[in-house]
């Protein structure tokens, strides 16, 4: 097995010198507070700004009349679309398709920054909060609508249901805030899926009840036509709903190799959603298709409650819903070269990229005991595309200092960028690491 000696190899790769720091202002853009995924949700939040001071100067929301409710509800509508539709996987797909279209002489500051697509979750995020704050004006219109006896379509029925949609709201947005979000991930989870839905529900309810108040066509309520397409986006996956069987092989008690073969044979790179209890959690793993063979396999490492009990109890079916959808490691085809690294199960999906060979790589693994762990017959499938890979048993030798094993794999490869597939922790050491340093790389961002 390729691996790091004990002696000069080690001090070779992981006490090589790393180049020189960028520029203070390059370093500053580099930050992980200023990635794309935050830009672009900054970006969603100033345009809506943008229309707010719009319409405060033209006057035309807010009159001795009350409220303009119908630009209010509008405006809101069209930002928890935007939420809902940019997450929608024929979009994602779609978002991958066209930033990997550029060939790789294109002006690499040009294809690094198309790279950055999977960054596409901040326009999620800006949507959803931008159609929160409208939403709240809204109700803070149909309120004073109210009161003031206005009319305008603030009937009883409507005030409740939007008291009841801005209680639902809040909650969504909270349990969605980071620190709690990774702490209490499950609770995120259902949170989103059952207060998603009974949203969706109120919306559908709330919109026929305002339109008929201010008796208006359903037909010609644009609000109807709006709903209609983030309905269908939402159920659309759950369409392809299906139980199919698999065939589990178990190396260790730390992996469970899954075997898919129900007539789907998925492009590299791509991800599956899988669950044993299809309404309360589902769980997402990269896609391992092999080159010349049908369906696929799945690699699922012990690393929490669901994926514990999946290797501990291993089914004979599983649920899949909707289609396979792009991963982060698809942007590779925009460089000449790339620098994998990964970490324990983090092989999962560099492998698919590994055995496809679309573009030439460099595999730097680090993990616990890769053969006892992983298998034999999976190691020496990687080591038959990755003859010159590096393969660092911490059992051994150690944590390494993934930052610099990076650098020497790329700068020994003459690779144009790297790509990390690891713990949160430790995707961002190596992507700040190596971008402050000039260097694209690419992970994980953990938005889901």
């Amino acid at each position: 097995m390729t691996t790091i000696d004990a002696g000069e190899g080690v001090t070779r790769r992981s006490e090589v010198e790393l180049p020189e720091l960028t520029s203070l202002p390059q370093r500053v853009l580099k930050h992980p507070h200023l990635m794309h995924y935050n830009r672009l949700a900054a970006f969603v939040l100033a345009v809506n700004l943008v229309v707010l001071l719009y319409g405060l100067g033209s006057g035309g929301w807010w009159s001795r009349d009350g409220v303009d409710l119908r630009a209010l509800s509008y405006a809101a509508l069209g930002n928890f679309a935007l939420a809902v539709i940019i997450r929608q996987q024929y979009v994602v797909n779609l978002l991958f398709w066209l930033a990997i279209r550029p060939p790789t002489t294109w002006p690499l500051r040009v294809r690094w920054a198309l790279a950055k697509v999977y960054h596409f979750g901040g326009l999620h995020i800006g949507g959803a909060l931008a159609g929160t704050l409208w939403y709240l004006a809204l109700v803070g219109g149909l309120t004073h609508h109210a009161v003031r006896g206005l009319g305008g379509g603030a009937t009883a029925g409507t005030l409740a249901v939007s008291y009841a949609l801005v209680t639902l709201l809040i909650g969504m947005v909270v349990t969605a805030m980071p620190p709690l979000r990774s702490r209490f991930h499950d609770l995120f989870e259902r949170t989103h899926r059952f207060g998603g839905w009974t949203v969706l529900v109120l919306f559908w309810v709330q919109t026929v009840l305002f339109t008929r108040a201010v008796e208006q066509s359903l037909a010609a309520a644009p609000g109807i036509w709006v709903l209609a397409v983030i309905t269908f986006s939402i159920a659309l996956p759950w369409l392809r709903l299906r139980r199919v069987p698999v065939v589990i092989e178990r190396p260790s008690s730390h992996v469970a190799l899954v075997h898919f073969d129900h007539g789907v044979t998925p492009f590299a790179g791509s991800s599956t959603a899988v669950s044993r209890s299809p309404l309360l959690e589902w769980h997402s793993f990269a896609n391992v298709p092999t080159p010349g063979r049908p369906g696929f396999r799945l690699t699922i490492s012990r690393s929490g409650d669901w994926t514990g009990a999946f290797i501990d109890d291993l089914p004979s079916h599983v649920w899949v819903k909707g289609i396979t959808t792009a991963g982060v490691a698809n942007i590779e085809t925009l460089f000449t070269k790339v620098v994998y690294v990964a970490t324990g199960s983090g092989i999962g999906p560099c492998l698919p990229h590994l055995l496809a060979a679309k573009v030439p790589s460099r595999l730097v693994w680090s993990a616990r005991r890769h053969r006892k762990t992983y298998g034999d017959a999976l190691v020496d499938e990687i080591l038959a595309v990755q003859p010159d890979a590096v393969l660092w048993d911490t059992a051994e030798h150690g944590k390494p200092d993934m930052v610099r094993l990076a650098y020497a794999a790329y700068a020994e490869f003459g690779a144009e960028a790297v790509i990390c597939i690891s713990n949160k922790k430790l995707t961002w050491q190596v992507v700040h690491g190596m971008e402050r340093r000039g260097i694209p790389a690419y992970g994980a961002i953990w938005d889901s």
